[in-house]
């Protein structure tokens, strides 16, 4: 699978993945292949739960998650400014090309069109210790940016000025930055806790980013398949599923649309939004993983789905679920034997260093020696 993924354009097709052995197989080939991972799943609580198994299987500074912004088209009021902030770090990770990470989303998501790159820039105020520049030009960007003006900044688009020092919420860090000036210099940039207004980190340069999701801007937007490299490789549970979510999403913001009754002037849904014909046609630019939910029922079966998807070949794991047992113990200790005289290493992971404890009390007195080693991780499935 790392050799196919190595080459250009190379979609291909993985099964028989039970439980959370995918997240071990998408963080071994992320680590093997120096390309970033977009990982679309069928929904927003199926995505957080990978992420949690991935944030704990890699560095969780290199996987990152993008949510969508809103919970309807067209309503502003209703846009989530946290998950804005999660997308704008996301864009900002990408622009900054910095090493490649592993992007976990939804099809809710995908469906949103993105700032263009150019855009993006064009709307970045970047900083750095020891810039000169006038505190009175900042604050003149950031109102150009509609950031709002207050006392004490506690969410995104925020900003407060007192004295030589400028405190803002960017959309790009899920933490303010403290900008301190000597006159018309930076002297020193910080972010800081919100509750205690205690300092977290020193940093030498920052990027302030406006909310890019607001959708009353006349800016160009793409696809997000659009702003990713080429060189990402897509992961995808259920295409199926995945593109005919994106239409009707894509109908219901038509629909919307079409009952807008408002003085404002709105941009079409096209301009806002992807549909699966777009979504389908970008992904021929990347190599494709597919990821099969059940089980297939012939050899002809498959090849006739590699032939009608463009997909070039299908690997297929050999793992199967945990048995359930109910609490009933002497059925665990007979699986665990089983599987260590057919050469296997047996791993239990617990939620909790307790939880590990408790299991080791349990065998103890029921008096078995039970070849076992315990890992506090807790895994989705």
């Amino acid at each position: 699978m790392v050799q196919q993924l190595s080459l250009e354009k190379n979609s291909i097709q993985i099964s028989n993945l039970a439980g959370s052995s995918l997240s071990f197989l998408i963080a071994e080939t992320f680590n093997k292949i120096d390309k970033p991972f977009l990982l679309v799943f069928q929904d927003k609580e199926e995505a957080a739960y990978y992420l949690n198994d991935l944030e704990q299987l890699l560095n969780d500074k290199d996987v990152l998650f993008y949510p969508g912004s809103y919970r309807r088209p067209y309503q502003i009021e209703e846009t989530d400014n946290a998950n804005v902030l999660l997308r704008s770090e996301v864009l900002n990770r990408i622009n900054s090309r910095k090493k490649s990470a592993v992007i976990v989303t939804y099809p809710e998501a995908l469906f949103e069109q993105v700032v263009t790159k150019a855009e993006l820039n064009r709307n970045t105020l970047k900083l750095s210790v020891g810039d000169k520049l006038s505190l009175d030009f900042v604050n003149e960007v950031l109102f150009e940016y509609s950031f709002n003006r207050v006392d004490f900044v506690t969410e995104p688009g925020e900003f407060s000025v007192r004295g030589g020092i400028v405190d803002v919420f960017s959309f790009s860090h899920d933490e303010p930055y403290r900008i301190e000036f000597f006159g018309d210099e930076i002297e020193s940039i910080r972010t800081f806790d919100v509750e205690t207004q205690l300092s977290t980190e020193k940093l030498n340069k920052i990027s302030i980013i406006p909310n890019v999701e607001n959708k009353t801007l006349d800016e160009k937007r793409e696809s997000f398949l659009q702003y990713i490299s080429f060189k990402t490789v897509v992961f995808i549970k259920n295409s199926q599923l995945l593109f005919s979510t994106i239409d009707n999403l894509f109908q219901k913001a038509q629909n919307v649309f079409n009952n807008l009754k408002t003085p404002i002037k709105h941009s079409l849904p096209a301009d806002l939004f992807c549909n699966s014909n777009l979504l389908q046609q970008q992904l021929l630019n990347f190599n494709c993983v597919e990821i099969l939910t059940g089980t297939t029922s012939s050899e002809k079966t498959i090849n006739q789905y590699l032939l009608l998807n463009n997909f070039s070949n299908l690997v297929s794991f050999n793992t199967k679920p945990q048995p359930s047992f109910n609490k009933q113990f002497p059925l665990l200790i007979e699986n665990l034997k089983e599987s260590f005289e057919n050469g296997f290493t047996n791993y239990l992971f617990c939620d909790s260093q307790k939880q590990a404890e408790r299991f080791h009390d349990i065998f103890s007195d029921l008096g078995d020696d039970i070849p076992y080693k315990t890992i506090v991780f807790p895994l989705h499935q």
